[in-house]
């Protein structure tokens, strides 16, 4: 009988369907849209249309809904760097999994 695979993960993940915006190399200017499939306070899985290299600098921002935050709706801006690549998503999409190594809660708008 084989044995159950471990979770590994040290934070809690949570699979959220919500668009953020993406952006690539070391400024990370936002400007591409994305959707995110999970995230946790270490790290997070978004499709994107088009393909990026592991080890790439991703900044992205998003807003965390009040159901994860406890409290209201809080714009989140994050600095990460791409850990892992899955080209067969569904529907032509690129999944990709980033570490987040730095973030800053933004004010409201």
């Amino acid at each position: 009988m084989a044995e159950a695979q471990q979770e590994k993960r040290a934070a809690r993940r949570f699979a959220l369907r919500i668009p953020v915006s993406v952006g690539r190399g070391e400024n990370s200017e936002c400007s591409e849209s994305a959707q995110i499939r999970d995230v946790s306070a270490r790290g997070i899985c978004l499709y994107l249309d088009s393909p990026i290299e592991q080890g790439s600098p991703i900044g992205f921002t998003l807003t965390l809904p009040p159901e994860i935050t406890l409290t209201e709706s809080i714009r989140v801006q994050c600095k990460g760097r791409v850990v892992r690549i899955d080209e067969s998503a569904p529907a032509g999409k690129i999944a990709v999994a980033a570490v987040i190594e730095e973030y800053e809660f933004l004010p409201e708008n």
